[in-house]
């Protein structure tokens, strides 16, 4: 597994990273479903032993993802993985928690010390703003990051880091907050990364990044022959390329092209699929979801960054099929 320096935080991290909200099992937050149905504890369990055996040693989780339960899953494995060899990230920003909002310091407060809690730990090595809304008027910003920082100086947050679905949303806060790292979602179909200035920006301050989301939730693997739904309680029910034949004939023609491509290589639509969002993100790494040691060891076959003509053919069979 290559190894990328995380920007400023000075910290070593793969460049496929792993991510938790797999871990969710089935969960609903405002009525809306935000989990991932299948999930097996004690296959995450296995996964999590191996991720560590392979070098992938950077965690991600929040406190939202199963309401506690992917923290909580994390937290249990102290005893087979040394906690002093894992980078460990989780967030807060998506759990009213009883309240009028993410980030009323209420809930901040208690969501904090519950994903203490829940991880097993006394430090957080890296805690994230989850999302860029922060109220009418943003009127709970300055209360949502005095308290991150408050926890900086306290010793229970190593670093600071700031997420959401937009980049562009990102770049309204990002000179306010002064992240060490930044999590913006990016795939090769959705990509407003170097537009929205955000990419500059990490240059220039030499942040760290790590991209949510760089497979589509599985539907950029090419791996459905026909449109599927998911259950309620699954997050990806809400994206509607699942139920779209012409989306789902689209990733299988662009599968098979990476193959061709790519025949030698043991994770070919992985390999591309990643490699393109590394290409120009020196200080980055992406979170995959692996959620069984099989995934485990896929992820680990791949995180070398793409040539730029290779970038560039990519992005076109995915955009256009």
């Amino acid at each position: 597994m290559r190894r990328v320096s995380f920007g400023r935080t000075g910290v070593s991290v793969p460049a496929v990273s792993l991510g938790t909200w797999g871990y969710s099992g089935a969960n609903m937050n405002n009525g809306v479903s935000v989990g991932w149905t299948g999930h097996d504890d004690e296959l995450a369990r296995k996964a999590l032993v191996r991720a560590a055996a392979e070098g992938i040693d950077h965690w991600d989780t929040a406190d939202v993802y199963g309401s506690g339960r992917s923290e909580a899953l994390i937290g249990e494995m102290w005893g087979d993985v040394r906690r002093d060899t894992i980078f460990l990230a989780t967030k807060v920003g998506w759990d009213k928690g009883g309240h009028d909002h993410f980030y009323h310091p209420d809930v901040i407060r208690a969501n904090f010390e519950r994903s203490l809690r829940n991880l097993q730990t006394d430090v957080i090595d890296l805690y994230y703003l989850h999302q860029c809304d922060f109220g009418p008027n943003d009127e709970y910003f300055d209360d949502a990051i005095a308290l991150v920082r408050r926890f900086r100086e306290q010793g229970k947050v190593r670093f600071i880091g700031l997420s959401d679905w937009d980049a562009r949303k990102i770049m309204r806060f990002i000179d306010r907050v002064e992240p060490d790292v930044v999590q913006p979602y990016r795939n090769v179909v959705d990509d407003d990364f170097a537009e929205s200035g955000l990419r500059d920006w990490i240059t220039k301050h030499e942040a760290g990044v790590a991209f949510f989301s760089p497979i589509m939730h599985g539907l950029l693997l090419g791996k459905y022959e026909a449109p599927v739904s998911f259950p309620e309680g699954d997050f990806r029910r809400n994206v509607e390329g699942f139920g779209s034949a012409a989306v789902i004939a689209r990733m299988q023609r662009a599968r098979k092209q990476v193959e061709a491509r790519w025949p030698l290589h043991p994770q070919p639509v992985l390999h591309a699929l990643i490699g393109a969002l590394l290409a120009d993100a020196p200080t980055g790494c992406v979170l995959l979801g692996q959620r069984n040691p099989t995934q485990v060891v896929s992820a680990a076959a791949v995180g070398e960054a793409l040539k730029p003509e290779d970038v560039a053919w990519i992005r076109e069979i995915y955009r256009e099929g």
